[in-house]
Formats: C-alpha cells, sequence, structure tokens
C-alpha cells in the first residue's frame, strides 16, 4: 500500500533583523537551510515561537486566485457570468492575480484603502506549489500541491463591482492574508473553511463544494502560465462574505491547519 505523506508544519518567521524558513515543532521553530520544498534540512538553530514574528509563509512570485468556485458561494452571488444564468456556475475556472506586495501575515494588520467604503472579508483554502508546473495533468498537478494554507482574499468590494477588471479591488497592500505556516501532507479536498469575524461566524463551509477542485485548478493554471515553487493558489470562498472594518479581527480558519487571525485597521 502506499505510504501516507507526514504532516509537517513549515513557516517563515522574523527574529531580531534575521528572517528564516523553520519547521515548527511544538513550540519550537527549527531553521531550515533552505525553503523546505527544496529539502530545507535544520541547521540546528532554533527558536521559541513566542520569540519570533510569523510572515506570510510563502514568498511566490505570483498569487493566483479563483472567483466564484464554491457553489454556495455562487448561489449568492449577484455576478451574472457572459452567456450564463444568475446563479450558474462558470465553465471553467475564472482566474485573476494578486500582487505580492499584498501578502500580510498572522498578526499583521488589515489596512483598509481610503479608496474603499465597503471592504470584505474571503476565506479560502490556499495551495502552495512544490515544483516548476507547466501544461500539467490533474495527477501531476496534485503531486505538486506542497502543502496547505489559511487565505483570506481581502477585497474592496465596492471597486470591484465598478471596475471590469478585479486588479485594484483585490490587490491594495495587506490584501492577501496568508498563514500562519502552512501544513503538508494534508489532502485538499474535503477540509471545513471558516471565518469569524470578532468570533462570530460569518463563513462555514467546505472543499468538497468547489465547482472545480484543487487538482483541476492547479492543472488548468498551468496551462495557462508556468508555475514555480512556491508560487500561491487561492482557491475561491464559500457563502457568507461580508464587510470588516476598522476595529475588526478575522479569523480564517482551515481543517487541519489553524487560525489565521488579522487585526482590521484604517491605512
Amino acid at each position: 500500500m502506499p505510504s501516507t505523506p507526514s504532516v509537517q508544519r513549515f513557516a517563515r518567521i522574523r527574529s531580531d533583523d534575521r528572517v528564516a524558513w523553520v519547521e515548527l515543532r511544538d513550540d519550537t521553530c527549527l531553521e531550515l537551510d533552505a525553503a523546505p520544498w527544496h529539502g530545507g534540512r535544520p541547521t540546528g538553530h532554533r527558536w521559541e515561537r513566542a520569540a519570533v514574528t510569523l510572515l506570510a509563509p510563502v514568498q511566490p512570485s505570483k498569487i493566483v486566485c479563483v472567483g466564484l468556485n464554491y457553489h454556495e458561494h455562487v448561489a449568492e452571488s449577484a455576478t451574472v457570468l457572459p452567456g450564463s444564468t444568475p446563479g450558474t456556475p462558470p465553465a471553467e475556472p475564472l482566474l485573476f492575480l494578486k500582487p505580492p506586495s499584498a501578502l500580510n501575515g498572522a498578526g499583521s494588520p488589515i489596512r483598509l484603502p481610503p479608496e474603499s467604503q465597503e471592504v470584505h472579508h474571503e476565506a479560502e483554502v490556499g495551495l502552495v506549489i512544490g515544483e516548476r508546473l507547466t501544461r500539467a495533468s490533474e495527477a501531476e498537478a496534485a503531486k505538486a500541491i506542497f502543502a496547505v494554507t489559511c487565505f483570506n482574499d481581502v477585497t474592496a468590494r465596492d471597486i470591484q463591482k465598478r471596475e471590469v477588471q478585479h486588479t485594484r479591488g483585490k490587490g491594495f497592500d495587506t490584501f492577501a492574508c496568508a498563514g500562519p505556516w502552512m501544513v503538508t501532507g494534508l489532502s485538499p479536498n474535503d477540509l471545513r473553511v471558516q471565518a469569524r469575524v470578532n468570533g462570530v461566524t460569518k463563513q462555514d463551509g467546505r472543499t468538497n463544494d468547489m465547482v472545480f477542485p484543487p487538482a483541476r485548478l492547479v492543472s488548468f493554471i498551468s496551462h495557462a502560465m508556468t508555475l514555480m515553487p512556491g508560487d500561491l493558489i487561492s482557491t475561491g470562498t464559500p457563502s457568507g462574505v461580508g464587510p470588516i472594518k476598522a476595529g475588526d479581527t478575522v479569523e480564517i480558519e482551515i481543517e487541519g491547519v489553524g487560525v489565521l487571525s488579522n487585526p482590521v485597521v484604517k491605512a
């Protein structure tokens, strides 16, 4: 029988002026000599987790996001797709990009830009790519998913609604919250996805409600652009998206991963 991949937690941390890749074991951070998807090995240096700052767990060349990828979210969405009726799932994945400059780690504030009066949370499963991938089959894509992380696709909804492209409404600094770490050996195909605002549950879904499951998404994306190790794929959000305001705390919880928490402030 095939072996079950081991579950490990990896992160990027800052200690004083030093940034490092680490493996998390309980409350200890073991420094690695390279990124984990490149086979990073412990150097022997370690930190207590309470003594470091968790950064976004990846440094991607690109952040690829997917729109309208949960059936329940399609049903609640007011978006009308070309050639379709309201509430009809897209015929193929709807892709957009967030710039790496939007990355935001655990505990770091989401900064509300003055250009928007309606910013929303979107709880999502983030897939970390572990190898170079071009025009991959679904089987190849599944093997290339290195790890899973929590992702908050923060969105200036009012800007998104009035602009044809998603770039500005999705791309503000701090609008790509990821973390608090990434977990290997975890299948993304049936995980619970939740968002809480000030402790109140706003989103609660499962990845088995996706229109296009993870491996199919990664394969599809790889036919449009080459994916590189460390790239981040955000796989869409379940129903229940809604507004956040300064003073709120947003938590994204992915089953088997943990909780990504970010305060909300004015920019």
